[in-house]
């Protein structure tokens, strides 16, 4: 395939998350064709980062892979894409180019996806003790962690049951909790495996914070229901194997811990030049384009855009991202054509917490939803944006 990569004129995605992989085929579509297109990623497949949380069911190892990613060659191909697996290790803005490691691909217009990567926030031993979902092999480990957690758990003295800390009061760290305490363990790991005892600190930052109350009401609620102790109101500060500590000295023990504190841009993001926002995310105009950088776009967790009539920073949600996606891609093939771009206004749809096997809370316009409903309208939402993209078609936001 001849995609002009060669000689520099080409559009370059970096990323196939989310948002990386609409708006390749969005650039494609918008210029019908007349655009060639190079998608980049460290890995062969297009990752359902949205159902990560769901650590039980990626237990069940017979139905991991499958499931939880797709492969990208062939999602891109039927789009006329080229798609090159390879780590992003530098971008020059000035040259134009690409450093892959192995090669250096040269661009026309860039767009960069590349989604996030844990923050730590310097806390002393976090990294190293922690497992995490933001990522597909992190969840592959931690469900691996668990399943053999649990499968050890009746071997503890009586009375005993496994503790799970998890780490972090925002919608991931509250879906895992709510996961491993409604997974079916007995089912999973042994017929005789003792319920984990989940433990989730919240942090300063309110529970939930930036979610409406009513949704938060009921979260807090259905929590409770499935056992999970909320502790609010305080950092952790180090964390040791098997113990965490909070700013007040309290210590937190624990069989298993997981980090879901935040999120920041990827150290290549972060080490770029251009102004940059809370967690290194680049900042973009009302384009999305880079300040200063005419013809490099930026779409995901990896940027900053404020709303410049609210003033309110976008969240770094799938939901965000599948929204920004569109019009960038139109903003890159209307710069290629000299036509002029539209700008950007985020209206979340609405938003869904999962809570548990078959349980979630969520909220559209001013309506509450929750219990079983909740739940079924969120496996809706993820299962028809995984058969849209298998079928090359625009997904629904998320």
């Amino acid at each position: 395939m001849s995609t002009g990569a060669e000689s520099g004129d080409v559009a370059v995605v970096l990323g196939a998350g989310y948002a990386g992989l609409r708006v390749a085929n969005e650039i494609r579509r918008k210029s019908r064709g007349t655009i060639p297109v190079v998608l980049v990623d460290r890995s062969p497949v297009h990752v359902l980062r949205t159902e990560l949380f769901e650590v039980g069911a990626i237990a069940k190892a017979d139905r991991t892979r499958r499931r939880f990613t797709l492969p990208i060659e062939k999602l891109v191909a039927r789009e006329g894409i080229e798609f090159r697996q390879g780590t992003v290790e530098g971008i020059d803005f000035d040259g134009r180019t690409v450093d892959l490691g192995s090669e250096r691909i040269r661009y026309r217009s860039l767009a960069i996806c590349l989604g996030n990567v844990a923050a730590f926030y310097g806390v002393e031993g976090a990294e190293a003790h922690t497992f995490q979902v933001y990522r597909y092999s992190g969840a592959v480990r931690l469900a691996g962690a668990l399943r053999e957690l649990e499968a050890h758990s009746i071997g503890l003295p009586a009375g005993r049951r496994p503790r799970v800390l998890v780490v972090g009061g925002g919608s991931t760290g509250t879906e895992v909790a709510a996961e491993i305490a409604t997974a079916d363990w007995r089912e999973i790991a042994d017929p005789h495996a003792r319920p984990p005892e989940v433990v989730l600190v919240c942090g300063a930052l309110p529970f939930l914070a930036g979610l409406p109350e009513s949704l938060v009401r009921h979260a807090r609620r259905q929590l409770y229901d499935a056992g999970v102790v909320l502790h609010e109101g305080l950092n952790v500060r180090k964390i040791e194997p098997g113990r965490a500590y909070l700013e007040d000295g309290v210590e937190l023990p624990f069989d298993l811990a997981v980090w879901a504190a935040g999120i920041q841009a990827p150290p290549v993001i972060r080490n770029l030049p251009g102004p940059h926002g809370r967690g290194g995310r680049l900042k973009v105009t009302e384009h999305l384009e880079l300040v200063d950088r005419p013809g490099v776009f930026g779409v995901g967790d990896v940027v900053e855009f404020e709303d410049p009539k609210t003033h309110m920073v976008v969240p770094s949600t799938a939901q965000a991202a599948l929204a920004e996606a569109p019009v960038a891609a139109a903003n890159l093939v209307a710069q290629w054509s000299g036509r002029p771009m539209r700008p950007f206004q985020y209206r979340e749809r609405g938003v869904v917490v999962a809570l548990g096997v078959g349980r979630a809370a969520g909220r559209f316009s001013r309506v509450t939803i929750w219990g079983s409903p909740a739940r079924l309208l969120k496996t809706l939402v993820e299962r028809e944006y995984s058969t849209a993209t298998k079928r090359g078609r625009a997904p629904p936001g998320l």
